[in-house]
């Protein structure tokens, strides 16, 4: 029973924190990319929380792929806040190639796009969403300092 009141909070509180701010954001999600990439793949996008909006897009190529089979395949566990920390700054979209499963403990979520939360001197964040949009926050032990220095944002 408490993991699913727990589940139902983490929904709650995550599903408000990201739709609420995806949704002032939403005006640049809907304009044509100028980005290129590779051929039927969205772009990465980076969400600036301060901002409320899209900041950056980059063409999704096979390294970012790469990168993010990283993160996933690191995961070691559900992250015990229920919502991004005040400190988190960045929020990257990465959608995949191909849909991705991720267990941990009781929970199996197959998703094709991530969520990276970037929080300073913080453990990353890695939100993913199941086939019935229920959100899900893990943490995971590979490092993103790569990944971030290809973005550009923030500057490290």
């Amino acid at each position: 029973m408490p993991l699913k009141k727990w589940s139902a909070a983490l929904l709650a509180i995550c599903s408000l924190l990201l739709f609420a701010q995806l949704a002032s954001a939403s005006a640049d999600f809907s304009k044509p990319s100028k980005v290129s990439a590779e051929p039927g793949q969205k772009p990465v996008q980076v969400f600036d929380i301060a901002a409320g909006k899209v900041v950056k897009m980059i063409p999704n190529d096979p390294e970012f792929q790469s990168m993010a089979a990283g993160w996933t395949g690191s995961v070691t566990g559900l992250a015990p806040q229920i919502t991004s920390d005040p400190s988190c700054s960045y929020v990257y979209r990465v959608p995949l190639d191909k849909p991705v499963t991720v267990k941990a403990n009781e929970i199996t979520v197959t998703s094709d796009d991530l969520f990276l939360f970037y929080c300073k001197d913080k453990p990353p964040l890695l939100l993913m969403f199941d086939s019935e949009r229920k959100p899900y926050l893990f943490l995971f032990s590979a490092d993103i300092t790569p990944f971030v220095k290809k973005v550009g944002l923030p500057a490290l």
